[in-house]
Parts: structure tokens; sequence; C-alpha cells
């Protein structure tokens, strides 16, 4: 069941921040509806682990304030957002839907917090994921499985599922999530939303509770193109505290998305179409490119020979990093500590066997044997070398083609409970997103069709490292010409 978004409160962020410039909503207005959204749809949905409406009152205030003396109060002028619970706010919870952080609040703001709050956005609450952000369907949270807004029985994918289902569901217009292996891309697949993985380095991690520090980005989640390239100038750019943050001027997404790209070419894997692939999926990707070819794109067949690689490669060097990151966490310095234990190696197990789940307890051992004596140039090193044959791919491809097209995922949203434990089932839902972490470039998915089961399609672009204004203006391309921005979930 489908319906359109612009028979109720306008959930797109253009339209949200045009009728805030005109004085025909108020900041406090639109937060409230917000929040009256949140109290209708939750309870099905569970996308929120916290929200913080006194708070988020209060920002909407002073952006009206603001307004109401003649001055600025920012890009995003009071617009809310929801931030996925693995980015630290000051005196928020960030849990990393983890019971070992359950009591965990920041005393400082990540990055790209600092950057919202001063392009005036409203900070509305903490949502749901993945426990550390390990896994593809939001179900290994501690505290609860968020619901896929089109079909309560499915996931909304993960890590930031609930994110997506925000979204998807108009209870927020943007979000934030992180992306370390397709967990902003194939949610925003599966609940038909715009989701962005941005190059490594555009964004900074600062504030951001690491999984695998190679790999992990900041992006944004939106209902359309615009409102994902609103919301990556806001937050995009260099950060001192981070040190693999890149020192580069950030492009006007927001002004130029909207240029169609002349002679745009778009690279075509054979491999991504093959065995695996849900048939409905294939047929709207397929039709996608018919799409792109009718306003003038060239197809190029590229080859990508090390795709075959990507989930071992990816599964040895996130979890070698995960080992490493998780091993902070041990009851001592900060995070759960169990209440009855012998000795101090003890209390170190206790601790950690209680507070991880199995996910997490499943990739820390995964990494700790690959660094381990003797394994070491076994598994890790040569996950490195087979990175970068990946990445050396990549650079090739683009050399024939502007952007890579792709489906963001093989299947539409899947059943709750159906791959929990399956965990190689469950790892190759990011077969087509995963090389873009492990090259470090950026990929954006956008809605493209809905299956003969009502569940939404999504369309990956991929572009090389710092050209997201290229892949902004080449997703808009195909926007333009669709209706599915406006599709939402009945009932949203």
């Amino acid at each position: 069941m489908k319906s359109e978004l612009s028979g109720g409160w306008p959930a797109v962020a253009r339209d949200l921040l045009a009728a805030l410039a005109r004085g025909e909503l108020s900041s406090v207005e639109l937060t409230e509806r917000c929040l009256a959204a949140i109290d209708a749809r939750d309870g099905d949905v569970r996308a929120f682990l916290h929200v913080d409406r006194e708070s988020a009152l209060l920002q909407a205030q002073q952006a009206d304030a603001l307004r109401a003396r003649g001055e600025s109060p920012g890009p995003l002028a009071g617009v809310p957002v929801a931030i996925k619970d693995v980015i630290c706010e000051a005196g928020q919870p960030a849990t990393c839907a983890s019971r070992m952080l359950s009591n965990f609040r920041p005393p400082y703001d990540a990055h790209v917090i600092t950057k919202l709050k001063a392009a005036g956005a409203v900070l509305l609450g903490r949502t749901n994921m993945d426990e550390f952000a390990m896994g593809s369907s939001c179900e290994n949270s501690a505290f609860q499985a968020t619901r896929n807004p089109w079909d309560l029985t499915r996931t909304p994918g993960g890590s930031s599922g609930g994110s997506a289902a925000a979204v998807a569901a108009a209870m927020v217009p943007l979000s934030l999530g992180s992306d370390t292996g397709g967990s902003i891309r194939q949610p925003a697949s599966f609940c038909g939303v715009v989701g962005m993985k941005p190059t490594y380095g555009a964004v900074s991690r600062y504030g951001l509770i690491a999984y695998a520090s190679s790999l992990d980005q900041i992006g944004p989640f939106a209902t359309d193109v615009e409102g994902a390239a609103r919301l990556l100038e806001a937050i995009s750019g260099h950060d001192p505290r981070d040190s693999t943050s890149v020192r580069r001027d950030v492009p006007a997404y927001s002004r130029t998305f909207d240029q169609p790209l002349e002679g745009l070419r778009i690279g075509v894997v054979r491999e991504h179409f093959g065995e695996g692939l849900d048939a409905d999926v294939a047929s709207a990707v397929q039709a996608a490119l018919k799409v792109y070819e009718g306003l003038g794109a060239t197809l190029v067949d590229v080859a990508l020979p090390h795709q075959q690689s990507c989930v071992a490669a990816y599964y040895i060097i996130a979890s070698c990093e995960a080992s490493s990151n998780l091993a902070r966490y041990d009851g001592v310095h900060y995070g759960h500590r169990a209440e009855s234990f012998d000795g101090l190696v003890d209390m170190y197990s206790t601790s950690r066997g209680e507070a991880f789940g199995d996910e997490v307890k499943r990739r820390i051992m995964l990494g700790t044997f690959a660094l381990s004596s003797g394994y070491y140039e076994a598994y890790y090193l040569k996950a490195l070398r087979v990175r970068r044959l990946i990445q050396q791919d990549y650079q090739r491809a683009f050399e024939a083609c502007d952007v890579i097209v792709s489906p963001a995922s093989p299947t539409p949203a899947f059943a709750l409970g159906s791959l929990i434990d399956d965990p190689l089932a469950m790892y190759l839902m990011d077969i087509y997103t995963i090389g873009a972490n492990l090259a470090g470039i950026p990929g954006i998915s956008l809605p493209c069709g809905m299956t003969s089961a009502a569940l939404p399609v999504g369309l990956q672009l991929l572009a090389p490292a710092f050209e997201e204004e290229r892949l902004l203006r080449a997703a808009r391309m195909y926007e333009r010409e669709t209706n599915w921005p406006r599709v939402a979930p009945c009932g949203a």
C-alpha cells in the first residue's frame, strides 16, 4: 500500500525550509509535528531509542527567535534531524544499542553534531541500530528490533535501520547514519529513501564511536536527493581532531545537485546481475538504466575482477579493527562491569560476556584470531593486499565511466528473524555495497521501483573519491524523471 506524502505534512526538506522561510510554519510547529508523528507511529516501527522533547523544542524556539530578529538561523533553519545512536552528543545517550554503553552520556559533541547545531538543525533524538554498527537488519540491538514502515514484519536493514525507518515513516525529514560496509545504503534501499556514504575523509569521524576505523563514514538520509545534498553540505569539511579528515573545500552541493550531467557514462558490472539477485530488483534496476539512456547517458561495460573477494576481505579487515577498537570496553575504564566476578581476568571476561551480543562477540573473536601470532600474514595482511587490488579495480573502471550503477542490495527487505541465525547469508546482503568502503569512494542509494510485494528497491550509484557533486547530480537526473521520492508507506 502506498500513499502520497503531499497528502499530509511535507516531509521533504526543501518544502519545509520554504514554508519556514515564508513564515507559514514555525520551527516549533514543525518539531511538534515530528514529535506527534513519533507518538503515533514509533510504537510500531521502533526507530527511536531516545527522544528528548524538551531539548528539541528549546532548539526550535531558538531557531524561531533568530528568525524573528531577522537573523539567519542557518542553512537547516530549524529542521529536525535524527541521530544514529553511535554519534556522540553532549548529555544525550550514546549506547551504540549495546548493554555495554547503556548508561553512557558523552561529555562532548561529535564534529558533525557541532556542524548541525551551527546549521540551525533541531536534534530530535537517537535512533536504533545494530549493536556497535555490526549487522544488516537492525535486529542485533540490545534493546529492540526496528521494523520496516512498508511492512512491519520485515527488517528496515542495518546497521542504520532506525535512521532510515524514521525518515521513511515521516517521523523526521532528515537523519544521520554511519556506513562501514553498506549500513546507510542498504537500509535506504529497504526503506525507500535516499541514503549516502561520503568519500572516506570527507566527513569527520571525531565523536563517531568506532567499529572499523578505516571503513566507517557518517552520512545523510533524506526523502530526496536535495535533502541528502543539504545535509551532506552541512556536515562536511576538515576537522583537525580527525587525522583522516581531508583538507578540502566543501562544494555547494545544495546549489549544483539539480544540474544534469551531459555525456554521462554509466558503468555496468555484469557480475552485479548474476546469481542471487532477486528478479524484481533486477527488473527495477534495468528499468532505471533505460531511464538514464533516455536522458542521453551511455552504458559502458566495466569490470571489477576482485569483486568476488570483497566480502571475505571486508569481514577480515572490519573484524580485526573491531577487535582492536572494542578492547577498550573492559569494565575498568568505562562501560558495563559485572556485579560478581573472581579476580581481574574473570571481571574482564564476565563483563564483556554479559554486555556484548552474539554478533559483536562473533566479530571480536574472528578479528582476534586473524590478528593472532602465526595468522596475521595469512589473514589480515592478505586482506589488506586484496583491498588494494579492489581499489585499483575501481580506479581503472572510472577511467571508462563517470559513475557505476548497480542494485544497492540483492533482495528487497527480508522478514525479521529469517536470517538472524545464518550469519553468512546476512553478510551477503552487503555484497554490492562493501566495495565502496574498501575503496574509500562515495556511494548513494535512491528509490527506483517497487517489487510485486510492494517493497522498495534501491538503485546504487558510485563515483570516484571526492566526486560527491557528480554523484548527487547523476542521482538527481534519475530522480527528476520518476515519482519515487513522493511515495511513502501508507499512514506516513
